[in-house]
């Protein structure tokens, strides 16, 4: 597995928001968002390459009862299939963050799937704009999810015209649970964590889904092992 990182933080997104975590970060990612905040492990990927059992152990040895596998996008690596269901069976409650365009048969309590909106593509860069926007939706692998996982799906909003693109997205899905949406801003600060919050907050109630904190970015600023 093309490993970035392995640290102990706390969730700091979503269902499982300030939950002691271990993370297990993949480098590697088929997609280019604009905004993507580890270009560590996308537009500039880094880490090394390592079995996944010995990532396993090392997660063991962090002693966090909740491991985020997340990316990059892990379902990319060929271990990430054995690697978690190798963590459940040890007891541990396993988040998978992806992008949702890429099946893998892995093993999870929660998939936490981040479609990309149009509001990803990176329109300055001519190759990856192409690339990026044939590859960022994948509704076969979005619906088999929904129908076999626990799961959220999390939108990154950057304006508030980006929510009509929320609704159309989630109208393709009939079954999606309302209280399973949830918006969370773009953002690298928690000054425009909070800039963005009063028409996020409002865009959510009105239609019944959630406000995802990002409280890591709030805690510590946007940087790897956090």
């Amino acid at each position: 597995m093309w490993i970035a990182e392995v640290f102990a933080s706390i969730q700091g997104e979503g269902r499982f928001a300030g939950i002691p975590s271990a993370f297990v970060r993949t480098s590697g990612c088929n997609l280019r968002c604009r905004f993507c905040d580890t270009p560590e492990t996308s537009w500039r990927p880094r880490g090394d390459h390592r079995d996944w059992d010995a990532v396993v152990e090392e997660v063991s040895e962090l002693g966090c009862p909740h491991v985020v596998v997340t990316g990059g996008e892990p379902m990319l690596q060929p271990g990430v299939v054995p690697m978690t269901r190798a963590l459940r069976d040890r007891g541990l409650v396993v988040t998978i963050e992806t992008a949702g365009t890429v099946d893998a048969n892995v093993s999870a309590d929660l998939m936490s799937v981040s479609p990309k909106l149009a509001n990803s593509t990176p329109v300055d860069d001519p190759v990856w704009s192409v690339r990026h926007e044939a590859a960022r939706d994948s509704a076969g692998v979005i619906q088999r999810w929904i129908e076999n996982f626990d799961y959220q799906l999390k939108f990154v909003v950057d304006q508030p015209h980006d929510v009509a693109d929320v609704e159309r997205y989630i109208e393709r899905f009939p079954a999606v649970d309302p209280g399973r949406v949830w918006l969370m801003p773009q953002a690298v600060t928690s000054e425009q964590i909070a800039e963005r919050a009063g028409w996020i907050r409002e865009a959510a109630e009105s239609r019944g889904w959630r406000v995802s904190p990002r409280l890591h970015i709030e805690l510590w600023g946007n940087r790897p092992g956090t």
